[in-house]
């Protein structure tokens, strides 16, 4: 796997996050639906950032400072990705309202679709 230049990689992980701050409370977003709204950062071919861009989101979502939701990125099958905090992550998703069907949720339902305007203003961020 190609990573992302480091020249690129504090200022990819920084909209990354801002991109995060966005997603309203009960509702989620996916790696590539991040890496897509983002475009690939300068330098990089589109070929290349198809391909590697929801890894690079996942990377940078592992790093995250705790102002960030990172609960609210999920996987592109409706499901929190295996990894240590998974359970807390699926638990914090269902403390904002989320329903889990065995390990998977309907995106159809929860899926935010990547307009800030979606929020409701009383709605406010858990962080």
């Amino acid at each position: 796997m190609r990573y992302i230049p480091l020249d690129n990689q504090p200022d990819f992980c920084k909209q990354v996050w801002n991109q995060a701050r966005q997603i309203p409370v009960a509702k989620v977003a996916t790696y590539g639906q991040i890496a897509k709204i983002l475009g690939p950062p300068q330098g990089i071919k589109l070929e290349e950032y198809k391909e590697f861009g929801a890894r690079w989101v996942g990377d940078a979502m592992a790093t995250c400072p705790k102002n960030v939701p990172w609960q609210r990125v999920i996987n592109s099958q409706g499901k929190v990705s295996k990894r240590v905090e998974a359970q807390k992550q699926q638990q914090l998703l269902e403390e904002e309202g989320v329903v889990f069907v065995a390990d998977k949720l309907d995106l159809k339902l929860y899926q935010w679709s990547g307009n800030a305007e979606e929020e409701e203003p009383n709605q406010a961020s858990l962080f």
